[in-house]
C-alpha cells in the first residue's frame, strides 16, 4: 500500500524538553537526585495511561527529596518545551502535498492540554493521538493499533517517526512503516528517509 499518512513522535521529532533535566534534578536534590528522577518516572507510568493524576502526585513526591516547590520542578521539567518550527514546517508541507499529518506522543494530561493550546498543536495535525486519552502509550500495540483507528487507515498506509528504537520497532510490528529520528540528526536526514518511503516532498532541504 502507498503511505498516505505520517504519525509524528513530539519530543525529540517536534520539539525539545528541559535541556538539563539531571542538573536541574541534582541541583534541588543533592544526592538523592537519582532516587526523585526514578520516583518520578514510575509516578508518570500511570497518568501517561490516562490513570491518575500526574501533578498531584509529584506534589506528593517531590517534597520527601527535595527542597523546591512542586509547581517550580514541574514547570522546569515539562514544561520548558522549544518547538522546531522546522518540524513544523515540513509538517504543513507534508498536508498541502495531500497527506494526512497526525500526532503521536506519550504525555499525560496536562502536557498534553499544554501542547494543544498554548503550543497551538491542534492547528497543526489531522488527528492528535496522546497517550493520556487513548489509555495506552507507546511502545505497546494497542497504541498504534488505536492511532490508524483512529486516523481512518490501514497501518501500511501510516509512515511513524520517533526518535526512540524501541517505539519505532513495535510500530512495524503491527505493520506501519517506521523511522528512527532525532532531531539532532538534522532535518535532511529525515527528508531523505521520507523520500525514501516515496513521500511527495519536492525539493530536498525546502522544508
Amino acid at each position: 500500500m502507498t503511505v498516505e499518512h505520517v504519525l509524528l513522535d513530539a519530543d525529540g521529532v517536534l520539539q525539545r524538553s528541559a535541556p538539563d533535566p539531571v542538573g536541574l534534578l541534582s541541583a534541588w536534590a543533592g544526592e538523592r537526585a537519582e532516587e526523585l528522577a526514578h520516583a518520578l518516572w514510575r509516578a508518570e507510568r500511570g497518568p501517561l495511561r490516562g490513570e491518575g493524576d500526574f501533578v498531584e502526585a509529584l506534589e506528593r513526591i517531590v517534597p520527601a527529596y527535595a527542597d523546591v516547590a512542586p509547581g517550580e520542578l514541574y514547570d522546569a521539567l515539562w514544561r520548558d518545551i522549544a518547538v522546531s518550527e522546522e518540524s513544523l514546517a515540513l509538517a504543513g508541507r507534508l498536508r498541502e502535498a495531500g497527506l494526512g499529518v497526525h500526532l503521536g506522543t506519550n504525555q499525560h494530561r496536562q502536557r498534553a492540554e499544554l501542547m494543544r493550546t498554548e503550543l497551538g498543536y491542534d492547528e497543526h495535525f489531522d488527528v492528535s493521538c496522546y497517550s493520556w486519552e487513548l489509555g495506552t502509550k507507546k511502545p505497546e500495540p494497542a497504541y498504534f493499533e488505536i492511532a490508524v483507528e483512529r486516523i481512518g487507515a490501514a497501518p501500511a498506509q501510516v509512515l511513524f517517526v520517533d526518535d526512540v528504537a524501541a517505539n519505532v520497532e513495535a510500530a512495524r510490528a503491527v505493520g506501519l512503516h517506521a523511522v528512527h529520528w532525532h532531531l539532532d540528526e538534522g532535518h535532511d536526514v529525515l527528508l531523505e528517509a521520507l523520500a525514501g518511503h516515496g513521500l511527495p516532498l519536492g525539493e530536498a532541504g525546502a522544508a
